[in-house]
């Protein structure tokens, strides 16, 4: 005789179903194996190379490769700088000046300020950069930038994410998925705006796209006097710290719940996450975007001005283990009064920029980061058609300049080079994909491999494009 149990009591009542009913059970396990198959088990599974554990994870990461760098400080020079007035002495321009140059259309325009020898290295460098320029020791200048197309939203976007059409994940986006971050009290990925409206592209220029949401950046608002009104909402006027916390806690209890008796539900890790570090962020951000705790002689080298409250603030980020920072220095789109508008644009950065190189050098922070300036194309040699009497320069995306410093950076470098008028990149171009791929390398990346598998398809920040720089690699 068997005892049966009344739970596993068989009765055939109990497992009739109707087809609409076997349909509704099985039909979503049915397209969840046809699914498993074109996401792929790095997805289904959680086995990417990347990153051990949850995907979503803002975790440090050891890198694949010797990385050289630890941190990024993209200073995003937007607006487009002259190349020809900044770091690309053009004297042939002197000789044409007034003249129609051959294949152009246009007059030739000499640059109105003088280049100089700077450092050990003699890198000339304009006048307009005296601070700038006492640091061409540390830098690598690349003198043959190319992009695809001389439009301001598109290079810009194209800068910020290697894509010049679809929506794709930022640089510092790819970065932190990469890498993670060292303060997990912070977000990984930091964008410091001195005010004003967005920039071309807006909010593409640090989104995370199809990358989870926790490595998306957070825009700050440099400008505003408090970090209250920098970061909007980062106290809660309602709840006490312990009450929140205890939310916190209850939603990480029935997260682990679901995950156990469900599955781990990628876009949820990354949303409490968000939440755990916007918790953090109350007392640590206070702190971070707080230049006043700063000695004033600090203050003061790098000066009371919007751009010299952003790199200090962008300092004491990386000072706290932010993996990515992104400084906007724009106002360089000169179409007319060069001589003027662009010595004004100079200064605003010079002191600022030169103090973060100074401050960093001096902290030992430098050699692990990498610091990158310039804008997202170049300019012309010939006057602009819009001013003759105060004449600019109109946009060029055949050649201009980008200098990279510290995170492993050979110093007092020139690489490549554009013609005698600085019209193109003619000796050893590099292309927007090249110099992600450098940068990649630098952080101890195959930018090859550096991928994400979104609607069946690997992707990257190089796209299939992209050959890293070793010329300008210590």
């Amino acid at each position: 005789m068997f005892e049966t149990c009344q739970d596993h009591d068989f009765r055939p009542e109990k497992y009739f179903q109707t087809r609409r009913q076997f349909l509704n059970r099985f039909g979503m396990g049915i397209g969840a194996l046809g699914l498993a198959s074109l996401l792929g088990p790095e997805l289904i599974f959680q086995t990417t190379a990347h990153a051990e554990g949850d995907f979503s994870s803002l975790t440090p990461k050891v890198p694949p490769l010797p990385a050289k760098a630890k941190h990024v400080v993209h200073i995003f020079a937007q607006g487009a700088p002259s190349h020809i007035d900044t770091f690309d002495p053009k004297p042939a321009l002197a000789k044409y000046d007034g003249q129609p140059l051959p294949g152009m259309s246009g007059v030739a325009m000499q640059s109105p300020f003088q280049f100089e020898k700077k450092g050990r290295s003699g890198i000339e460098v304009s006048e307009v950069f005296p601070n700038i320029g006492d640091h061409v020791d540390d830098m690598a200048i690349i003198r043959s930038m190319w992009t695809d197309i001389p439009a301001h939203e598109v290079a810009t976007v194209m800068m910020n994410t290697g894509s010049l059409r679809i929506a794709k994940p930022s640089l510092g986006s790819w970065v932190v998925y990469g890498l993670g971050s060292e303060n997990q009290n912070m977000p990984g990925f930091i964008s410091l705006r001195p005010g004003g409206g967005l920039p071309p592209g807006g909010s593409q220029n640090w989104q995370s796209a199809f990358l989870p949401g926790v490595y998306q950046g957070t825009s700050v608002n440099t400008q505003a006097q408090s970090v209250e009104v920098m970061i909007q909402n980062i106290k809660n006027p309602y709840i006490p710290l312990t009450e929140q916390r205890r939310q916190l806690d209850l939603i990480h209890e029935l997260n682990e719940i679901h995950a156990q008796n469900l599955q781990k539900d990628a876009l949820l890790e990354a949303r409490i996450e968000a939440s755990e570090i916007a918790f953090k962020m109350q007392t640590a951000a206070s702190d971070a975007f707080n230049i006043n705790k700063e000695p004033e002689e600090i203050r003061s080298m790098y000066g009371n001005t919007p751009q010299g409250r952003q790199m200090l603030i962008a300092r004491r980020l990386i000072e706290r283990g932010v993996r990515v920072v992104q400084v906007w220095a724009g106002g360089w789109d000169h179409h007319s009064d060069i001589k003027d508008r662009l010595k004004k644009s100079a200064l605003e950065i010079d002191q600022p920029v030169g103090a973060f190189l100074t401050d960093l050098k001096q902290r030992g922070l430098l050699d692990e980061t990498l610091v990158v300036w310039g804008g997202e194309f170049g300019r012309k040699p010939t006057k602009d058609r819009n001013g003759n009497d105060v004449p600019g320069r109109d946009h060029n995306n055949k050649g201009f300049s980008t200098w990279l410093a510290g995170g492993g950076v050979k110093g007092g470098t020139i690489y490549g080079a554009t013609d005698e008028f600085g019209a193109a990149a003619v000796d050893k171009p590099v292309h927007i994909h090249d110099l992600h791929a450098t940068m990649l390398a630098l952080l101890g990346f195959d930018h090859k491999k550096l991928t994400y598998r979104y609607n069946g398809r690997d992707f990257r920040l190089t796209d299939v494009a992209g050959e890293v720089v070793n010329g300008i690699i210590a």
